[in-house]
């Protein structure tokens, strides 16, 4: 990818986020919302993505159709990552 495309890629998805990321964190075990690049199979890929952040993955068939997630909005790809809960240390 070059720098033109992969700067279109960054803008793109910062005003993907900027438009859906309320409704995105509104959805259930959803707790972030990043910019990113894709992980695959433990691999980080040069392809920018929507990173939402969720407590646990599960399967789309255990989620109400309201929290499932697309594979891509506004024209962006998703990247489901689980990073558990977050609390503050003291």
């Amino acid at each position: 990818m070059n720098a033109t495309n992969e700067l279109t890629a960054f803008e793109n998805a910062r005003l993907a986020k900027e438009k859906y990321g309320t409704e995105l964190l509104e959805k259930n075990n959803v707790i972030g919302i990043g910019i990113g690049l894709r992980q695959k199979d433990g691999e980080i890929t040069e392809e920018v993505v929507l990173v939402v952040m969720v407590r646990q993955k599960v399967s789309s068939s255990a989620l109400s159709p309201e929290d499932q997630l697309p594979q891509e909005i506004g024209g962006v790809p998703i990247d489901v990552q689980e990073i558990g809960e977050i609390r503050a240390n003291h």
